[in-house]
């Protein structure tokens, strides 16, 4: 486990940051995935038609180009999490962990997208679904 731990409170702190750049990098994501469609689309027609006759010049460039540039953008955004010490699961729906010690042990303290506020833990090996209600602090 990394450097940083959190307590329930200093995770429910910090989780309305959290959801905010959840919030900014899901959209992000589902403008990408819509662009990726739609270019996968229109390389597939173009191809089809054999229209590629165009001097060498790549009518994608720029489609691939804004790709490469959100896919950059995401990748940073997801490094922000690490940089804050948490670990982010999953985009959609929002899944965050946090590393904390209950009773000596090393646990996660969990976060689902939904949740008002931090409630649950689980093991390091047991995953969501071995979740249990966190006692009081």
């Amino acid at each position: 486990m990394g450097n940083r731990t959190f307590t329930l409170s200093e995770a429910n702190e910090l989780l309305p940051e959290l959801q905010k750049d959840l919030r900014q990098l899901q959209q992000l994501t589902a403008t990408f995935e819509d662009k990726y469609v739609d270019y996968q689309k229109e390389k597939a027609a173009l191809e089809q038609a054999s229209a590629f006759g165009q001097g060498g010049k790549d009518p994608f460039f720029e489609q691939e180009s804004q790709l490469e540039f959100m896919k950059m953008e995401a990748d940073l955004l997801i490094e922000n999490f690490s940089r804050k010490g948490v670990l982010l699961k999953m985009i959609n729906p929002g899944l965050i962990d946090f590393p904390a010690v209950l009773d000596g042990e090393d646990i996660l303290i969990c976060w689902k997208e939904g949740e008002e506020q931090i409630s649950h833990y689980h093991g390091l090996h047991d995953g969501f679904i071995g979740r249990k209600p966190f006692p009081h602090e």
